[in-house]
């Protein structure tokens, strides 16, 4: 098939998966703002950071990931044209993700005391502690916005989460800048602010995506009238047959990457805090094919919807090449600016902390380049996940992404992260070894699948 059938496709897929795109960076620019500013306070105070969310993180990973169960099930029930269905599909996912944003909360809010048993600088406990309990609490608006967040995409409708993720941001940077320097009157509460930031911009995207959403025709009928607690157990049992697999594929993947958090703290307070900030950087390139997984997921639920399966495999490989090129194109910012870009989180002219301010930029400069690898696999991996979902396809999926990440990544991370063998690079090192076998076990599960739907529909 000639490359233009492919690249024809580019223009659409950009306009779906942009909104997405920004409005993840959207998400991943909240951990940005917290750590910069966070970073002026000095490298405990980033460690912390590090540490909490590492809690977050997980947590964040079933959340999210379960609410991916919504956009599949929409974007079929929209190509139908079949309103009750959409309908269904929406509240049931948003009950089942209220119910489990609070138990995650909870879970977090209970799980603290195993900051103490992990190993981790006393120092950086001390602080993570009370900055996670407001974080945690932030996770109960966090996981019913995504619960909006996926149907509004399934109906196509990718704008809206993004402007309220963009409100989200707004919010936050000025809160943080209020509450953790004590600017204009208000008290200075050091990392603490950045949480509170944080909880206030979550609660503040959640209603204002409902306010948009409630305001379009195509999508009014949905988010209003909903009988919150008249439940149909088909529907429970369908969403939750969809929705814990994919939560587990991105549990499985947060997990190794929390892992590598702390392992990094175990080698000390400078390698964590250089892992923490190869990690934010590497997450808002993530976020532009995390864009394109959405799109991949609305695009291909569309064509099963409508048992078009030729047009279906050609579109998602035209998302997939889409992806490539971009993955290329942060690679090479990565190796070219490795040393440049880890100097935006730390203060050099603080003569106090400027030994490990210098630890800390040299060893997140080195991880910047297994970084830059693995943004290949990354995107390949993930945009297959999620044109996988559209499919409806969990549960091989969820099988092979713990394979990769804890069978072939995590020994690697292990074994090469201590003192004695590469450190933080080797840590490192195992995290491109798993995204590196997701990515390779993801394609040909999706070819396979593909081929056989179009040869049984011949």
């Amino acid at each position: 098939m000639q490359l233009k059938n492919y690249t024809k496709e580019f223009k659409y897929n950009w306009q779906l998966a942009a909104p997405v795109m920004l409005g993840m960076l959207g998400h991943s620019f909240v951990g940005f703002a917290d750590n910069v500013m966070v970073g002026q306070l000095g490298t405990a105070e980033l460690a912390a950071v590090s540490l909490g969310n590492s809690f977050m993180f997980i947590a964040m990973s079933l959340g999210i990931g379960f609410s991916t169960a919504i956009t599949p099930l929409t974007a079929e029930a929209d190509a139908e044209q079949n309103f009750v269905k959409g309908k269904s599909a929406f509240k049931h996912g948003l009950f089942l993700c209220t119910v489990l944003g609070i138990s995650l909360f909870l879970l977090v809010f209970f799980a603290k005391p195993l900051m103490h048993l992990m190993k981790q600088p006393t120092e950086v406990v001390d602080l993570a502690s009370p900055y996670l309990d407001l974080v945690a609490f932030s996770l109960i608006p966090l996981i019913v916005f995504q619960a909006f967040k996926q149907f509004s995409d399934g109906l196509s409708m990718t704008r809206f989460p993004m402007y309220a993720t963009l409100l989200g941001n707004v919010v936050n940077v000025g809160l943080n800048y209020l509450l953790i320097f004590g600017k204009f009157g208000f008290p200075e509460l050091g990392i603490v602010g950045a949480a509170y930031g944080t909880l206030a911009s979550r609660f503040i995207m959640v209603a204002y995506l409902w306010y948009l959403l409630k305001g379009k025709e195509k999508s009014k009928a949905f988010v209003t009238n909903i009988k919150f607690f008249v439940l149909d157990t088909f529907m429970l049992r369908k969403i939750m047959n969809l929705g814990t697999p994919s939560a587990m594929q991105m549990f499985f993947e947060v997990a190794i990457f929390t892992v590598a958090i702390w392992l990094s703290g175990t080698l000390g307070k400078n390698p964590q805090a250089a892992n923490q900030i190869a990690l934010n950087l590497s997450s808002m390139t993530f976020m532009v094919a995390t864009g394109l997984s959405v799109a991949a997921m609305v695009r291909v639920g569309n064509q099963k919807g409508q048992q078009n399966y030729f047009e279906l495999r050609r579109i998602a490989f035209s998302i997939f090449l889409f992806g490539l090129l971009f993955a290329v194109s942060f690679a090479f910012i990565f190796f070219v600016f490795n040393n440049q870009l880890p100097k935006l989180y730390v203060d050099f002219n603080d003569t106090k902390n400027l030994l490990d301010n210098t630890e800390v930029i040299d060893i997140a400069s080195k991880l910047l380049i297994a970084a830059a690898i693995f943004q290949i696999s990354d995107s390949i991996q993930v945009i297959f996940l999620g044109a996988l979902r559209g499919l409806q396809d969990v549960k091989i999926p969820t099988l092979i992404t713990f394979v990769s990440y804890w069978i072939v990544g995590f020994p690697v991370s292990w074994f090469l992260g201590k003192e004695t063998a590469y450190g933080s690079f080797g840590i490192w090192l195992g995290l491109l070894a798993g995204l590196s076998t997701a990515a390779i076990l993801l394609y040909l599960r999706f070819n396979y699948l593909t081929k056989r739907l179009i040869l049984s529909n011949n």
